[in-house]
């Protein structure tokens, strides 16, 4: 057993048993639905599928980003116990939670000073957050030490590929991501457009596709283009949905034919209510090991 905590916040949306599976930590973040503020507590509290209900039907939601309180609550315990820990963030081009946990952190070395806590910005997201930690599960689990896993999690953190598409703009364009009119336009032309985080962990449209049943294919275009190994990829595919999950099965179903070789078969989880608040319904998201993002 590891003398130090993973941890991580509730936006790499995984489920909590994956977590739990893992031996992985996790703090919630906050988000508003209906003018309520709950924690992001991986769909206990309001369940996926109400959740994406009522922002379907006009409850207006908004999410706010853990402050250094929040962090020194959250770090304290594990530190009172002896143990060390290894935290990674959302991405910086997302939030700015990073520098909350950086100030946590220092207040928490000068008060436990023969303790280590090590922030990691993953620039990354939703279960492209969530493979990083996986990876990192399993190095840790290998018998890495905190600090060397740290500085591998830098290393390799942009090798992690994030491709997601949505069928339905109507949060994208309620929160400026997409504009009224390209919106408009894209919703009566059926586009769906295509989307990654680049290399500073920041979200950018790549590419309009018309028909879903179109960009289920791109996508899986992108995982061959870019995976490491091409048709030999060995290692994991995740998937994250917001309440499509029938889309999120085509997808994986075109990705298991193409990559025979991948570990296991792909794992489809849900986009949390953090990130969800943000994409509403409709959204697919696509993660995988390949080449190091750039651009």
């Amino acid at each position: 057993m590891s003398d130090y905590i993973l941890s991580c916040c509730s936006t790499v949306d995984l489920s909590e048993e994956h977590l739990k599976s893992r031996n992985i930590q996790y703090t919630s973040m906050f988000y508003e639905l209906g003018g309520v503020q709950y924690r992001d507590d991986l769909g206990k509290t309001i369940p996926y599928s109400e959740f994406y209900r009522r922002m379907t039907e006009g409850e207006m939601t908004k999410t706010s980003q853990l402050n250094a309180e929040d962090y020194i609550s959250y770090f304290e315990p594990f530190l009172k116990e002896g143990k060390d820990i290894l935290h990674l963030t959302l991405s910086s081009g997302i939030s700015g939670t990073v520098n909350s946990a950086n100030i946590a952190a220092e207040d928490m070395r000068e008060k436990y000073p023969d303790r280590k806590v090590i922030i990691v910005d993953s620039l990354a997201a939703s279960a492209g957050y969530g493979l990083l930690m996986d990876k990192l599960a399993d190095l840790r689990d290998s018998g890495m030490g905190i600090e060397e896993l740290a500085s591998w999690a830098e290393e390799h953190r942009l090798n992690v590929n994030h491709w997601f598409f949505s069928s339905d703009l109507t949060f994208f364009i309620r929160g400026g991501r997409i504009s009224k009119t390209s919106g408009f336009v894209g919703q009566v032309l059926n586009i769906c457009p295509l989307m990654n985080v680049d290399y500073q962990g920041k979200l950018i449209v790549r590419e309009k596709v018309r028909t879903k049943k179109r960009v289920f294919k791109v996508t899986a275009q992108k995982a061959m283009d870019l995976c490491e190994g091409g048709a030999d990829y060995a290692d994991k595919i995740f998937i994250s949905n917001a309440a499509c999950r029938e889309d999120a099965q085509a997808v994986a179903d075109l990705l298991e034919s193409q990559f025979p070789k991948m570990k296991g078969k792909v794992e489809i989880f849900d986009i949390g209510t953090t990130i969800g608040a943000h994409t509403g319904p409709g959204t697919v998201a696509v993660f995988f090991w390949g080449k190091k993002r750039v651009d």
